[in-house]
């Protein structure tokens, strides 16, 4: 590990002079947070915003429970979808009209890259980073197999290279700007030009940066986007996912999932599909309204928030992270992995150690919640609207405790659970 001349005591004062001057530290009360847990686990399910229990409880008992059948009209339901969608396009840069929520990120991500590769037809080649999440190179796969293409595994890195010989034979290329192990980001902008420059269209999956990054889809002229709801978005567990298609793509956009949802007249029951205007085209079946309007209701807690502040905050917090771990758990095993540079991480640090899935079943019996990935990596999620300073702290203080105890090697810590 890098060797930092912190001491325990500078890092207590540092802590307490970032948090005093952080803009967004009120933030935390729009969260409900259980007294006493520091939740560092944003990069797999976000904390429960104070303002879903109301409104999920009225949703319940009013909507459904009273108003029924009428709730589609009377509260909007129908046009729930495009007014989340939109929602969480002020977040990800993408002008309105642009994004749709519904379905899961499996689903969404499987239409995404097939309409983009009927965009391109002729180009038999399909991208993805052997280093993506599994999901994404299993739906590849998967679309590559009904469409007859072959799918290339391509490192990020590896991609200008790739791109010069074999450019004008891909369609699409779909990758990640976050790595999900180690955090590392990758440049968006650079990626997406070199991909269309080779006259194939970028496909990103935001679920590690939808509510962490600034990540700016129009700007950048990304094709495609998708991303989940429960990460740094908060919106629970299994919330909607969502689907960004630019503008200039709609016309176009022929998607595979043809649902009822997405027709130009779904109440005409015709039996001959007419593709919807626009981004409403890319609505499948009836969405699922409890847990999209939990996430509408998650997504007020970004009310009035700067995501470049949040995005200066999470490198704070990320690299602070590093340095107490440098400081507190030198010669007790860990490596840092996650970047050091800021320009290369997103919003998480992780820590590698062989026995990275015992630590983390231990530090949640001392109240810092956190998650691993195999084999050997400690993931630590912030987020910027409710993690502070000090409790990056006082979560490597517990870790060093318990492996300088070898708490960890209790057999109760070592044994699986179905979810790390």
């Amino acid at each position: 590990m890098a060797t930092h001349p912190h001491t325990p005591d500078e890092l207590q004062a540092r802590a307490a002079s970032l948090d005093d001057a952080d803009p967004l530290s009120a933030l935390r009360d729009r969260f409900l947070l259980p007294e006493g847990v520091i939740y560092l686990d944003g990069n797999s399910l976000g904390a429960l915003p104070a303002a879903v229990p109301s409104v999920v409880a009225d949703v319940v008992r009013r909507q459904w429970g009273t108003d029924l059948i009428r709730s589609w009209n009377e509260h909007s339901w129908w046009q729930a979808p495009l007014r989340v969608g939109d929602a969480i396009g002020r977040l990800i840069g993408a002008a309105p009209g642009q994004t749709v929520a519904g379905d899961s990120t499996s689903v969404q991500l499987f239409n995404a890259l097939t309409a983009a590769c009927r965009l391109r037809p002729g180009r038999p080649l399909l991208l993805t980073d052997p280093a993506h999440f599994p999901t994404d190179q299993y739906i590849a796969d998967s679309v590559a197999r009904v469409l007859g293409l072959r799918v290339c595994r391509v490192p990020v890195r590896e991609l200008p290279r790739f791109l010069a010989g074999e450019g004008d034979r891909v369609a699409v290329a779909g990758y990640s700007p976050v790595d999900y192990r180690t955090g590392e980001l990758y440049d968006m902008a650079a990626t997406t030009r070199a991909v269309q420059q080779a006259g194939a269209l970028m496909l990103w999956d935001l679920c590690h940066a939808a509510g962490a990054l600034p990540v700016g889809l129009d700007a950048t002229g990304v094709d495609l986007a998708v991303g989940c709801g429960y990460k740094y978005l908060s919106g629970g567990p299994g919330a909607p996912a969502f689907l960004y298609v630019a503008e200039r793509h709609h016309a176009a956009f022929d998607h595979p999932l043809t649902g009822w949802n997405g027709h130009a007249e779904p109440f005409a029951l015709d039996g001959h599909y007419i593709p919807a205007e626009g981004i409403a085209r890319a609505r499948i079946g009836t969405p699922p309204m409890l847990s999209l309007l939990a996430l509408e209701a998650a997504l007020t807690a970004f009310d009035g928030v700067d995501m470049g502040r949040v995005r200066a905050k999470n490198l704070s917090l990320t690299g602070f992270l590093m340095d107490c771990a440098d400081t507190l758990l030198d010669g007790f095993g860990f490596t840092v992995v996650t970047p050091r540079d800021p320009g290369r991480r997103g919003s998480q640090a992780a820590l590698r150690h062989p026995e990275a899935y015992a630590l983390v079943q231990a530090l949640g019996t001392h109240g810092v919640i956190g998650d691993m990935r195999a084999p050997d990596l400690m993931r630590f999620g912030v987020n910027s609207l409710y993690v502070s300073h000090r409790d990056v702290l006082t979560a490597m203080l517990r870790l060093r405790e318990i492996v300088s105890a070898g708490e960890h090697r209790q057999e109760s810590f070592r044994r699986r659970t179905a979810v790390t």
